[in-house]
């Protein structure tokens, strides 16, 4: 007979994790602020006691961390399987229980099915993030079909009843809606084969009382950039989860025997202290574990992109001018864009054949890196190495090599198609192509990584859906030309912001927030990307004047201060800049320059928005630093804006103010930015009373700088 500890309970600074051990299968009972040791799960337990309800089971199935039909459980399963005999009704017993430090591993048994379940949950004690995965091993004889996998599944408290969803599209990404928990599932799907723009996998469960400075809230995101299914559901009986894993396509994954599954990592974390409380969660982990030790070690450098500024019209003298405008201006790496390798003259050709053109570089690009490098920048470089142009030499020699189901034709998209990575021939293609390039110009240190399309036929070389190991190739591809060339930093951009997630930072350092350079999108977009991740992944530019996918016409001291606050960037046509306009750009990137340390390193206070503007901050560890930004959206209701109140202070220490930005700023009258403008407040007046706001007009952005005294 095997015997457990009832429980399992993990600590970290904030929370507490209990695990309860006492059915077949381990479920978690606690999951929330952390617990006095005076606090037992055993008084959890009774506190816990539900009884016999009228026309239900005597003892209700668990919700464990895989909920199973074989336990009787009628909500969403964790697991679904079948094979020719009776594997779909999996049940099991808990047969071993690893615990090291805040790491716990569960397995349990299925005697009769010959399967087994591990859980692997662990808390990170610095920054209250739990990582939980879900491992099926197929110990039998015959093969399974695996149609379901879910990462372990997270019981809810009753109080805790708003989701909170990131939607959107392209260009327009992480836009969040909150909306009652309802009787039923609240399930989303994506099926685009990438992270996508309109189902960005993760959720943040919370109550109506919650706010950005305080109540309760949970985060979860699930790391894997392919399909995905999220679902959060309330059952009759009144109890409620969370579930989340990778959506598999039918007769997607079989298991052989002795073969097995892992689900992708969920990220889940708790916060009492609000939203901006959530998010610090997430940034801080993100920073201890994601973010390489090179990249730490040195400040973001300010991008020149060649995008928006010339898109495909290559030309190397002019590349060299812009260079040394972008230099003068202040950037610090140059990254080129699409456009410069073998039949590139637009989006219809060339994908694939990851050769210099001669015919816009007859020297390859040594000249223009040569340049880059001697006006002080760093050298990047555009790829899009999934991706393939029917009219390519590539795709002209080997047109089987792309994604696709047999007697369907082809949805025309961006004139391009998937290559199959699961195919080795594939994969060993782009590697050698791409080390190739790397290894004839060893001065590039930047990798833009596109991919610019769903994968909507994603049917493998024997007719099978491949998007679990398309997936899983890409991160390997990428691991791969790290390996060789580990000074290489890679940018994830799909898109604009279609695949970002943690599995993709695990082999990436930077990712592309949205194809959007409208200011204004970008404050809603990049406040919704701030939910789980730090301002220094987040790539944020300066646009053109007119935005040329809104057509928006924003002033540079606008566009300037909401990039200000990300990896900043340039991404335009440096002579349409005006001499003041040029001035303001050299002056506030000299700024961020001066600033990036904390911008990159503090903890971010969102302000709760009322629609009228969008306010935040960063306040440095001990709080003797912080950076406040206004950003006006619509002009004010009423004859003035409301209070300032700022968020993240010592209530006790005083604070001198600065305007930091802009330099000059038209107002209607004499307000208070001419009083308080390097004056001294204590915290709690700048929190608790707060700063009236002056007129401006809309779309003005305003930045402040706090200095404890």
């Amino acid at each position: 007979m095997l015997s457990f500890a009832s429980s399992v309970v993990l600590h970290s600074l904030n929370s507490s994790l209990i695990i309860d051990c006492q059915s077949n299968t381990p479920a978690i009972a606690y999951f929330g602020k952390k617990l006095s040791n005076t606090t037992t799960s055993g008084m959890i337990d009774q506190l816990s006691t539900r009884q016999e309800a009228k026309c239900s089971v005597v003892t209700e199935a668990p919700i464990a961390l895989s909920p199973l039909m074989g336990q009787g459980f009628t909500g969403a399963p964790g697991i679904e399987i079948s094979n020719d005999a009776d594997a779909w009704s999996l049940g099991g017993k808990l047969t071993q229980v690893k615990q090291q430090d805040n790491q716990v591993v569960f397995t349990s048994k299925d005697e009769l099915r010959q399967i087994s379940v591990i859980h692997s949950l662990k808390l990170d004690p610095l920054t209250d993030v739990l990582s939980a995965e879900t491992q099926l091993i197929n110990d039998s004889s015959q093969a399974m079909q695996l149609n379901w996998c879910a990462a372990p599944t997270m019981p809810l408290p009753l109080h805790i009843n708003q989701i909170m969803s990131f939607e959107g599209r392209w260009s327009n990404e992480f836009q969040r809606h909150s909306f009652d928990l309802f009787l039923g599932s609240y399930v989303r799907e994506n099926r685009k084969g990438k992270t996508s723009h309109d189902n960005f996998p993760g959720l943040v469960m919370h109550n109506k009382l919650t706010h950005e400075q305080g109540g309760e809230c949970y985060g979860f995101h699930l790391g894997w950039s392919g399909n995905h299914k999220m679902r959060a559901e309330l059952l009759a009986e009144g109890r409620s989860y969370v579930q989340m894993g990778e959506l598999l396509m039918p007769g997607e994954l079989s298991l052989p025997p002795q073969q097995r599954y892992q689900s992708p990592t969920l990220y889940m974390a708790y916060s009492d202290q609000g939203f901006s409380g959530l998010s610090a969660c997430y940034h801080q982990f993100i920073r201890q574990q994601f973010i390489r030790e090179p990249v730490k070690q040195k400040p973001r450098p300010i991008h020149y992109n060649t995008w928006e500024g010339i898109y495909f019209d290559h030309d190397v003298d002019t590349l060299k001018s812009l260079a040394s405008q972008a230099a003068d201006i202040g950037a610090e790496r140059f990254v080129l864009d699409d456009g410069w390798f073998k039949g590139r003259r637009g989006d219809f050709a060339g994908l694939g054949d990851w050769t210099v053109d001669e015919g816009i570089y007859p020297q390859g690009l040594q000249p223009l890196i040569d340049h880059v490098n001697h006006v002080g920048m760093e050298f990047g470089l555009w790829f899009e190495p999934e991706m393939v142009n029917p009219d390519s030499d590539l795709y002209r020699a080997h047109p089987d090599w792309v994604l696709q189901t047999r007697g369907n034709e082809q949805l025309k998209f961006r004139k391009q198609l998937v290559l199959d990575l699961t195919r080795k021939q594939v994969t060993d293609y782009l590697f050698n192509a791409i080390n190739d390039i790397l290894l004839e110009y060893p001065q590039i240190v930047y990798i833009k990584w596109d991919m610019n399309r769903d994968l909507n036929h994603a049917g493998n070389a024997i007719g099978k859906p491949a998007v679990h190991q398309q997936t899983l190739a890409a991160y390997q591809l990428i691991a791969d030309l790290k390996q060789a060339h580990p000074h290489v930093e890679i940018e994830s951009c799909s898109s604009g912001g279609a695949r970002i997630d943690l599995g993709v930072l695990q082999h990436t350092d930077r990712v592309w927030t949205s194809d959007s350079n409208d200011a204004l999108d970008r404050l809603h977009i990049q406040r919704g990307c701030s939910f789980f991740f730090p301002a220094e992944i987040m790539g944020a530019h300066v646009g053109p004047r007119d935005c040329h996918i809104t057509g928006r016409h924003i002033s540079i001291a606008t566009r300037a201060a909401v990039a200000f606050f990300g990896h900043m960037g340039i991404e335009m046509d440096p002579r349409e800049l005006t001499d003041n306009e040029r001035e303001q750009l050299q002056q506030i990137i000299k700024l961020h320059k001066q600033h990036r340390q904390l911008i990159h390193s503090g903890k971010l206070v969102r302000l709760d928005s009322d629609g009228l503007s969008i306010d935040f901050g960063v306040v440095n560890a001990d709080a003797t630093q912080a950076l406040f930004a206004y950003n006006s959206i619509k002009e004010t209701p009423r004859t003035t804006p409301p209070k300032y109140r700022f968020a993240g202070l010592s209530p006790q220490a005083k604070y001198k103010i600065t305007t930091l930005w802009p330099t000059q700023l038209f107002e209607y009258s004499d307000n208070v930015l001419g009083v308080i403008d390097g004056q001294v407040f204590t915290g709690e007046a700048l929190m608790f009373i707060g700063m009236q706001l002056p007129v401006t007009f809309p779309q003005t952005s305003l930045i402040f700088e706090l200095n404890q005294v």
